[in-house]
């Protein structure tokens, strides 16, 4: 657990600190809260420019070891301030790998001190489980006490780094250890002692009830699908959202096999279940007036004798029947039983999250997610505030012509290359009868596979959790 407290005399703190560098349009270099440093960071070689992270010995009149300092770029003019901030924060806490910091921005109120503490939180994790050599976890956190957040604020910051510490631990585990049935008991575990409710559909209960998306994806594995309800339902809530993530814990793309390349990294489809389920549990801690259950539909997409064929017709929980065309179009089948499922409780908002097609990081990039269906723009506001990257796409009526088959109600994958997103997002939006909903495509920011940047570490990111907290605040 990482504590934070204050300080007054940044000289005398023996302890590694991180700076905030800022560089206006013309290239002026300044450090806001300690000026006479910035000829020593100048001659360090530091611009100022944002995402900059430089690791410098100390003044000989400081006492700390050494200083890391991170470039803002110009501030004043940024049109997101606080998201500037809890980068420089992230990624000075990552260069640091100390376990305790002190860190000194230019912060004019507690919102912009609240991003530095979070941003400094989030940049300190490391996922070293199978490492024989460990690095030393982050346990103190020190900042100015001039404007240093409320308890309250540095409580939701915590609560949040948490689920987001688990969300990428979950995600960065390996496949072997983490399947179904094992991210099930996780999240049954990880309810234990809060107002959750967890309840599991196993092979035989999804085969009885007629959940034809998950038992087709999850028949081919050795290790059978499941379903994972969780339910947070305070006294009196004033507004229930659902929650539904896919759960793919390995995809080899079942017998529309995956090329080795493609297939690395698959451990991690299942992000949207992790990212849901944790969810459920950070609005349980906050005590959230709002009713909030997570559908984890959980599966390996496996080659087998006994898996799905291309070919196959699969008739879905809400009774549509679809042709299998391509089953490497596995996610949105899992997803579809899991917004029926939803639907039929009437809530006031739907939520799915995936790591859905790779054609969201062809049309966005790996760092910013795409949002579909008819609260896409209410994600995209939650996102913007959280500081987490969306863009609200549509759905064209006239790409639903690709999923038509002559033999069931819906084929699963269309015939064309383009508008891979979108089509997707089609097929989902059946299934939803008209509720208020949106899909959130995270192929990209979900899993990191470049290098580490501001507070997103390579590997799972947590992308979401966030944005996800503010949008059920606001409900």
């Amino acid at each position: 657990m990482t504590t934070f407290t204050t300080f007054s005399d940044l000289k005398t703190l023996n302890i590694p600190l991180i700076l905030g560098v800022t560089a206006d349009r013309d290239g002026n270099l300044q450090v806001p809260t300690f000026p006479a440093l910035a000829d020593f960071a100048r001659s360090a070689g530091v611009t100022g420019k944002a995402g900059e992270a430089q690791r410098s010995p100390s003044p000989h009149d400081f006492a700390s070891p050494y200083v890391v300092f991170v470039g803002l770029g110009d501030l004043e003019n940024h049109s997101f301030p606080a998201e500037a901030l809890r980068a420089a924060a992230g990624a000075g806490a990552r260069l640091a790998e100390a376990s305790e910091l002190a860190l000194s921005f230019p912060t004019s109120d507690t919102t912009a001190a609240v991003a530095v503490a979070e941003g400094a939180l989030l940049g300190g994790y490391h996922f070293d489980k199978y490492l024989t050599k460990k690095k030393p976890l982050l346990k103190q956190i020190m900042l100015p006490a001039e404007n240093f957040p409320a308890a309250e604020s540095l409580n939701r910051v915590e609560i949040l780094g948490k689920a987001i510490f688990d969300i990428r631990d979950l995600v960065n585990a390996s496949p072997s250890a983490l399947y179904p049935e094992t991210l099930a008991k996780w999240m049954e575990k990880a309810a234990r002692g809060l107002p959750v409710k967890v309840k599991i559909w196993d092979w035989e209960a999804l085969k009885a009830e007629g959940f034809g998306g998950i038992v087709a994806v999850g028949r081919g594995s050795k290790r059978k699908p499941v379903l994972v309800k969780m339910t947070y339902e305070p006294e009196n809530p004033r507004a229930q959202v659902a929650l539904v993530g896919k759960g793919i814990t390995f995809d080899s793309g079942g017998y529309s096999l995956k090329p080795s390349n493609s297939m690395a990294t698959m451990k991690s489809d299942m992000t949207g279940a992790a990212t849901m389920g944790n969810a459920v549990i950070a609005a349980a801690k906050l005590g959230l007036p709002v009713k909030v259950t997570a559908w984890l539909a959980c599966a390996e997409n496996m080659v087998s004798g006994g898996a799905t064929r291309v070919d196959d017709v699969i008739i879905m929980k809400d009774g549509t029947s679809v042709e299998v065309t391509n089953t490497d179009a596995e996610g949105r089948l899992v997803l579809a039983d899991g917004i029926a499922m939803a639907v039929g409780e009437k809530p006031d908002l739907i939520v799915d999250m995936a790591t859905l097609t790779g054609a969201q990081i062809v049309a966005l990039g790996s760092r910013m997610a795409g949002v579909m269906g008819s609260a896409k723009d209410d994600y995209f506001e939650a996102a913007k505030r959280s500081g987490e990257m969306a863009w609200p796409c549509p759905l064209p009526e006239h790409l639903a012509d690709d999923l038509k088959s002559d033999i069931a109600d819906l084929r699963n994958s269309g015939t064309k290359r383009e508008g891979g997103m979108p089509l997707a997002g089609l097929f989902l939006k059946h299934f939803t009868k008209g509720a208020r909903w949106a899909h959130v495509d995270i192929a990209g920011p979900g899993f990191n596979k470049g290098s580490a940047w501001g507070y997103t570490p390579k590997g799972g990111t947590g992308y979401g959790l966030r944005t996800l907290i503010d949008l059920i605040e606001r409900l």
